[in-house]
């Protein structure tokens, strides 16, 4: 079982940046996959991000360019840095954690993200 806990979010101005954090606990060893997901209220969560254990990285189409995901294997963190932000962009932010990415992990709480216009 591992144990997430994001921080960071907030509200923002439409271009400016927000650095997200997620922090992992428990059994991280068996940890190969850790993403961020995003939800607005009434849709479906959706992809924003993912890092392997090798530090390969896919994004979605929507953030190329303007979001970084990151690790700190020491410190058991993965880092969303999110530059030139847009409304539309405003979501909860959750974190995931995974052995399998085509398998069910672990969730953060989420944490809330506004972009104002």
């Amino acid at each position: 079982q591992v144990q997430l806990v994001e921080s960071g979010g907030g509200l923002v101005q439409a271009g400016g940046s927000l650095t997200l954090s997620c922090a992992a606990s428990g059994s991280i060893a068996s940890v190969n996959y850790m993403g961020w997901y995003r939800q607005v209220s009434g849709k479906q969560r959706g992809l924003v991000a993912r890092i392997d254990s090798a530090g390969n990285t896919n994004y979605a189409d929507s953030v190329k360019g303007r979001f970084t995901i990151s690790r700190d294997n020491a410190k058991n963190t993965v880092y969303l840095q999110m530059n030139s932000l847009k409304p539309e962009d405003t979501a909860v932010y959750y974190c995931t954690a995974r052995v399998n990415w085509f398998r069910e992990g672990s969730w953060g709480q989420g944490t809330q993200v506004t972009v104002s216009s």
